[in-house]
């Protein structure tokens, strides 16, 4: 061995400060080569001339400075103590990592994800105390840098195994809280079903576990789980006792309905015991919390708050009240009497001790929260959780309370009082079934019975009653109040005084709006400002708005992005009028524009992702002219659109024919949600063709469409992401063949008119080829009794059920539907006369989330249907009741004698349509003269 030197002085004493190390890789086989020749430590940055074994000069002060190993090995009384040449046996990769961390400049080397096991092994096997320090120091440190992942996933489970096997109890310490902190970005990796049971049992257990929501905690949980009985080598600690602690650790009380029933498919017990639990917390919820805050056991009972989180969603928890949201953000050393008087404040609707709550519990705000979704919590003060959302959430951006009916024009305006830094709003409801359009025999109005209350106790006391918004202090951009058809022109009014900041404006069937003159001084005072500014607006079923307003407000709109004038006045002249380039999204469906207008609009926008123009039927002709467009001087209209577009949602109506894949190839690939109407019709070469045509396609709606097995068997098995496929009135020959293929995605599935033949085994094999949350069945004669059982317990999270002229169903009455407990919307209509007179009060005690109900007197087996005294379901917005032409006396049947050349009865005209419609102030009583 020899060392650089000026001379034999200088290489003896070199010699004397430099050792080489001969490191063998231990796991490496044995072998009888000659060790390469040594290398400088700084060659160690490259790339090393052997992967089993090395010879690495290094100092030998530094090396016994730095490492107890090296110190009792080179300065103890060992026999290579004296050496200048020492052989090791250790993991190569770990010796080269510390090598280089004790002789490479500091500012050159760094610790990272990529090199810390292997430092942290050889500062193990090595004794380097120092790197040990920095090993930690570097850990913990990668944990405090959140907000976001810094680390993969695969990275933490492998040092979690390094740790149980060396003992390292600094990184057991953190993996949990690190994982329980990123929990969101956790669940989203490919790897989370590779966390070890006892690591993700730490996790789920650690204060900081920070999830959006309880339904994603189980949903991960669940996943987790299946994925272990689908793994080849089933250990013990993925036995099912530790699977079931795993769910035990989930506070059910705060799932949504919908998702804790459908949890019974595939895992029974759990969810059968949730959605049990939940149901009896809808019946005293009070109590439950008084009992639980006496016992100072509130935290099964606390929605997961901590300082990381950003989104609460609290969506489709109809067992949740106001009391829910204070409880879960009162600090934990408060006193029981005080914890108690919070809860019993809320519910009396008044919170006098709110000063005293915010005093107590300043410290306790979530800052890092900029989401809070109320959805379907009908059971919540919004008062009073307008108050929480400003004491809690002082960043608070985002706040959503769809299809929440009681949710009143004040609650909005007292919510941008309360929190004026809130830049986007929801309140989207079902829209109306009450439209202009249809004939009104009679209707009356009566007030709800619980408007006042919502009001007073808060806002009256808080001295904010009456108080317009002050636009210059509103952040307000994006306001959805979609089918709230008891907002007003003068509401209108108020939103338009938003014009500073407000550019995203929903108001789709808001059918009391109107062009009202009354307002016209306003409305030229804010209005051009207003329009000017927006990027999104939604009008569908504005019927009300004048041509000539019409026209106005789209002469203004320049840099609108996303624009739904469906089934309003538009027409060629306002359409005209639009000189905008920068639209994505497009809806003129169900209005009488033409090519005249329409295909510029198209030339001059060609970021168009989604176009909609379903019965559209001027676009077939030019200026009314009869004249086919092939011929004039747009050109053939779909040419035009795919040569201009790429889409990802696309309505097709009139004027798409004829259709050929070369039109469709590749402007159509990026489609994701397909509806094909009348007036377009696709050959089964295209229909076939679809997955292949349209790769990502998620949504699929055929109506008057030709299609067979073949097609609809190769939707199913081909396009992997398809989640919503309805047929509608379309033919062909269809047989059971069609759905015997699995479809794991599939959730929304409608047949109208398309599949006469279904039987109950057809429905059996349905529930096990699929997981739906909506289903729609016309015509399908061949159902009884049985069926209802079938689709309760096959699909128990079913969200919507629709059954028409479905042979028997219902002859012994609806209690397995019943039993469905999270249906929003419910069809019946001639499915067998057997429901009974209180189905509607039934239905809403049983039914927590529903919504809609449609039935038909055709199905009473009393001759009718009660309507209860107080017929008012927090969550309910319609009932419908149908009348046949026929009347019970004359026939048994609700079908029309079949004629000679027929052998199919006709179903008959419905007569007129009881409607009874609630809205956030008052419940309407109309008798409508046609079926709804």
């Amino acid at each position: 061995m020899s060392a650089a030197g000026d001379g034999e002085d200088g290489a003896a004493a070199a010699a004397a400060d430099t050792v080489v190390l001969e490191i063998t890789d231990a796991a490496a086989s044995p072998s009888s080569a000659p060790p390469p020749p040594p290398i400088p430590v700084s060659a160690l940055a490259g790339p090393l001339p052997s992967p089993t074994v090395l010879a690495v000069r290094a100092d030998r002060s530094r090396l016994i400075e730095s490492s107890s190993y090296f110190r009792a090995l080179l300065g103890g009384s060992f026999s290579e103590s004296g050496s200048g040449y020492v052989r090791i046996s250790c993991d190569l990769g770990a010796a080269v990592q510390v090598l280089r961390y004790l002789f490479e400049p500091p500012g050159s080397f760094a610790i990272s994800h990529h090199n810390f096991l292997p430092l942290l092994e050889g500062a193990l096997f090595l004794a380097v105390e120092s790197l040990l320090v920095d090993c930690e120091r570097w850990f913990r440190t990668v944990r405090s840098r959140n907000p976001s992942m810094v680390v993969p996933l695969d990275f933490i489970i492998e040092a979690w195994f390094f740790a149980q096997k060396h003992g390292v109890t600094f990184v057991e310490d953190v993996c949990p809280g690190y994982l329980a902190q990123n929990f969101v970005q956790v669940i989203s990796s490919r790897s989370f079903v590779h966390i070890p049971y006892d690591l993700l049992c730490s996790t789920i257990e650690s204060p900081h576990l920070t999830v959006d929501s309880e339904k994603q905690l189980c949903e991960a949980i669940l996943s987790w789980i299946s994925a272990s009985r689908q793994s080849c080598e089933q250990s013990v600690s993925n036995s099912a006792d530790n699977q079931l602690s795993l769910l035990s650790k989930v506070r059910v009380c705060l799932l949504p309905l919908g998702f804790a029933a459908g949890t019974k498919r595939n895992c029974f017990e759990f969810g059968n015991n949730a959605a049990c639990m939940i149901l009896n917390l809808l019946k005293d919820s009070l109590q439950t919390l008084l009992y639980t805050v006496t016992d100072d056991n509130l935290d099964s009972y606390r929605i997961r708050l901590t300082e990381y989180s950003k989104k609460i969603v609290l969506s489709g928890c109809p067992q949740l009240t106001t009391q829910f949201l204070y409880i879960s953000a009162l600090p934990t050393d408060l006193d029981a009497v005080f914890k108690r008087t919070i809860v019993s404040d809320v519910n009396d609707g008044c919170l006098n001790h709110y000063n005293g709550l915010v005093k107590k519990a300043k410290t306790l705000s979530f800052r890092n929260v900029r989401i809070v979704d109320l959805s379907k919590c009908p059971n919540v003060h919004f008062g009073a959780a307008i108050l929480w959302m400003k004491w809690a959430f002082p960043e608070l951006r985002t706040f959503i309370a769809s299809y929440c009916l009681l949710f009143q024009f004040e609650d909005l305006q007292y919510l941008l009082l309360r929190c004026p830094w809130i830049n986007e709003i929801n309140l989207s409801i079902d829209t109306s079934v009450i439209l202009s359009k249809y004939s009104i025999i009679s209707s009356r109005s009566e007030v709800r019975r619980d408007v006042n209350q919502n009001l007073s106790s808060y806002y009256m006391q808080s001295g904010l009653y009456g108080t317009s918004v002050n636009p210059v202090f509103s952040n307000i951009s994006k306001l959805i109040l979609e089918g709230r058809n008891d907002i007003t022109d003068m509401n209108l009014l108020e939103i338009s005084m938003l014009k500073s900041s407000l550019c995203y404006i929903n108001i789709k069937h808001c059918t009391l709006l109107t062009d009202d003159d009354g307002f016209s001084y306003h409305k030229d005072e804010h209005a051009h400002v207003m329009a000017f500014r927006l990027q999104e607006l939604h009008l569908e079923g504005c019927e009300g708005i004048s041509c000539a307003a019409m026209s106005q407000l789209v002469s203004n709109m320049n840099i609108v992005k996303s624009l739904c004038l469906r089934e309003t006045s538009l027409a060629d002249g306002a359409l005209c009028n639009f000189v905008g380039s920068s639209l994505e999204y497009l809806d003129i469906s169900e209005t009488v524009v033409s090519m005249v207008s329409f295909a510029p609009v198209i030339r001059r926008n060609s970021n168009l992702s989604c176009l909609k123009t379903a019965g559209c039927r001027n676009l077939l002709f030019e200026q009314g002219e009869v004249q086919s467009t092939s011929g004039n001087k747009y050109g053939r209209f779909l040419q035009e659109i795919t040569s201009t577009c790429y889409l990802e949602d696309v309505e097709m109506g009139w004027a798409f024919c004829p259709v050929r894949v070369d039109d469709l190839i590749p402007s159509f690939s990026k489609v994701r949600r397909m509806t094909v109407g009348l007036g377009t019709t696709l050959p089964e070469n295209i229909l076939h063709a679809l997955p292949e045509i349209c790769p990502f396609l998620e949504s699929l709606v055929l109506r008057f469409q030709v299609i067979s097995d073949r097609v609809v068997r190769n939707l199913l098995e081909s396009s992997t992401n398809l989640q919503v496929l309805c047929l509608h009135y379309c033919l062909g020959s269809l047989t059971s063949f069609s759905f015997q293929t699995m479809a794991p995605a599939l959730r929304i599935l409608r047949l109208q008119w398309v599949t006469p033949w279904i039987t109950n085994d057809d429905l059996t094999i349905l529930t096990q080829n699929c997981n739906l949350v909506e289903l729609l069945l016309s015509g399908c004669k061949l159902l009884d009794s049985n069926s209802q059982e079938i689709i309760s317990s096959g699909w128990p999270n079913l969200a919507c059920l629709q059954l028409e002229e479905c042979g028997q169903i219902t002859l012994d009455g609806v209690d397995s539907i019943l039993d469905c407990k999270a249906l929003e919307e419910v069809l019946l209509r001639h499915t067998g006369r057997g429901i009974g007179r209180t189905i509607i009060t039934d239905a809403i005690r049983e039914l927590p989330l529903l919504r809609k109900l449609a039935l038909d007197l055709c199905d009473a087996s009393e001759g009718g249907y009660d309507t209860p005294n107080v017929p008012e379901g927090k969550m309910m917005r319609s009932v419908r009741m149908s009348r046949c032409k026929k009347s019970a006396a004359a026939a048994r049947s609700c079908f029309v004698e079949a004629s000679s050349s027929s052998s199919n009865p006709k179903p008959v005209q419905h007569r007129e349509t009881i409607v009874l419609e609630w809205s956030s102030r008052q419940l309407t009583t109309a008798v409508v003269e046609e079926r709804l």
